[in-house]
């Protein structure tokens, strides 16, 4: 603890940051407790709705990721303004915000309602089940304003700091979603089972339940009636930056979407029980981004508000405060797949040879975390300071040329196995094809993380010049 502190005066970075992250990190549970319901459910229902469900769902979250992306520029931006005292021009941007959503929701919602596009990605797909994936993602395309509305909410409270009440929504709408899940998928007082559609619908009626709750609690609660927030007209001007910041933040969630449903899609040819193993290391994977994720969406907002206030120092020393949190959690994290290795496995799968390659694939688990944590904090910085296309630029080079590219050219293509040894050595008794594609995309973390920290070191040093 500082001095500062002990004086009764602000809390030391890493305090506030941890008080923010964790409401977000519980957030970001209740998203993973929905797939979780989902699958669970549906997959009682029948094998063709858990198919229809589970192709339904990977387009739905490509387009969804995409478009939040774009929303999320609002965090920099409100925060830079509630930083500086700008109240007025936060609640205006909030509203430009709300013009941005509703303009993606009509763009994202064209995306679903044309599955046989998606499809034809998936080669042969029964006529069944491509009837219930397209009722599923009509039934999402509907859910879509709504869900990227109540992100204009939620990237709101994370810019001023006020996550508790987004999080009470979140994990109050799981209840929501079981009970509407039960009725129609399942079907009963009056209405048909529907399966995978009923699942999409019962999102789709959730989804604008939170977003009623959450327009009543920026009416109800202080700290936003303070932004005034209203809708306004769109104004071009502040379209433009949100868009400026927007669609280089969209684009670099949209890259590691893709990146690990192409990587599945490659390690596929190695048979059903690596395909199976692979998708419990990615399932792992997402479920520990979530702790550096929230821990870097809490810095970014914090390390906004300090440059809207014009203190680089704090800025400075909230954004490496951040960073050593990130660390510690990884390194943590890290220490929790090694030494539990067996009993994560074991509450995966009951299947022993799928089993038996996942714990192969695993050990490069607590590797990959790090370096994916550290890559995600690195860029959340940056766009702390409106720096957006830097990023994307480098992650596009790194995750997708030297990961995904040079992952399947060593592993599958044309130099298949030249990583051989070095997959012995990582990674043990794994299949060669997936472990290369796990080692290079773990290349593509650390080079990008590296290359963005080093940027993040120029925009200080610029920083401490102007001052």
């Amino acid at each position: 603890m500082n001095s500062a502190s002990h004086a009764g005066g602000p809390p030391a970075p890493w305090r506030t940051i941890l008080r923010q992250a964790w409401p977000i990190l519980v957030s970001s549970w209740a998203g993973i407790v929905f797939a979780v319901l989902d699958t669970a459910m549906v997959g009682h229902a029948s094998a063709a709705d858990l198919q229809a469900m589970s192709l339904g769902a990977s387009v739905y979250i490509t387009v969804f990721v995409g478009l939040m992306g774009v929303v999320h520029a609002l965090i920099p931006i409100i925060a830079q303004h509630f930083g500086a005292g700008r109240l007025r021009e936060a609640g205006l941007a909030w509203g430009q915000g709300i013009w941005l959503a509703l303009i993606l929701s009509v763009l994202g919602g064209i995306c679903l309602l044309f599955p046989d596009v998606w499809l034809s990605l998936s080669g042969d797909v029964e006529p069944d089940v491509r009837r219930r994936v397209a009722g599923y993602l009509l039934a999402l395309a509907l859910a879509l304003p709504s869900a990227l509305l109540f992100r204009t909410i939620y990237a709101t409270s994370t810019a001023i700091s006020q996550t508790r009440e987004v999080m009470a929504i979140n994990v109050g709408s799981i209840a929501f979603k079981l009970l509407f899940n039960v009725w129609f998928i399942f079907g009963g007082l009056g209405l048909p089972e529907m399966g995978a559609v009923g699942a999409g619908i019962a999102t789709l009626v959730v989804n604008w339940m939170m977003l009623a709750a959450g327009l009543w609690m920026i009416r109800r609660r202080s700290a936003f009636r303070a932004l005034s927030l209203k809708l306004g007209r769109p104004r071009w001007a502040d379209q433009k930056e949100l868009l400026r910041l927007g669609l280089p933040m969209g684009g670099s969630y949209l890259i590691e979407v893709c990146a690990f449903s192409f990587m599945a899609l490659l390690i596929a040819r190695d048979g059903l029980y690596v395909s199976g193993a692979q998708q419990i290391l990615a399932n792992l994977i997402a479920l520990c981004y979530m702790l550096p994720m929230s821990l870097s969406l809490a810095t970014a907002s914090l390390t906004a508000q300090a440059v809207g206030a014009r203190d680089p120092a704090l800025a400075r020393r909230t954004g490496l405060n951040g960073i050593g949190l990130v660390a510690l959690g990884a390194l943590l994290t890290g220490a929790i797949l090694v030494s539990g290795q067996a009993a994560i496995v074991r509450a995966y799968t009951d299947e022993i040879q799928v089993a038996a390659i996942a714990l192969t694939l695993l050990q490069i688990a607590p590797w990959f975390h790090f370096w994916d944590a550290m890559h995600c904090i690195s860029a959340y910085i940056l766009r702390a300071y409106k720096i957006a296309m830097v990023p994307l630029i480098l992650q596009v080079t790194a995750l997708t040329g030297l990961g995904l590219v040079g992952g399947w050219w060593l592993g599958y293509g044309a130099a298949a196995g030249a990583l051989a040894p070095a997959a012995r050595w990582l990674m043990p008794g794994a299949p060669v094809g997936a472990a290369t594609m796990w080692i290079m995309a773990m290349a593509g973390l650390l080079v990008s993380a590296l290359l963005l920290f080093t940027w993040y070191g120029h925009v200080l040093r610029r920083q401490a010049r102007a001052a």
